[in-house]
């Protein structure tokens, strides 16, 4: 690999995220200084890792059968 730069393959093991996660991640511009050469993705060894936006508080969980419920009362 370039000097500075590493695979996605270290980046997914020193992240705890799997390799086709960090591809995503690339894909998406969501690391800074990533390029692609060929196939492969070049990481910059520096790079953070992105803030995980999904929604983990449980709101949205079986949100169809809440509008059931809502509609049954009706």
């Amino acid at each position: 690999m370039i000097e500075g730069y590493t695979t996605v393959k270290e980046i997914a093991e020193k992240w705890g995220l799997t390799s086709r996660t960090v591809q995503i991640l690339c894909a998406e511009g969501k690391i800074k200084g990533v390029t692609k050469f060929g196939k492969a993705w070049a990481i910059p060894v520096n790079a953070e890792k992105p803030t995980d936006n999904r929604v983990t508080s449980g709101e949205y969980k079986n949100w169809r059968n809440k509008n059931k419920k809502d509609n049954q009362d009706d």
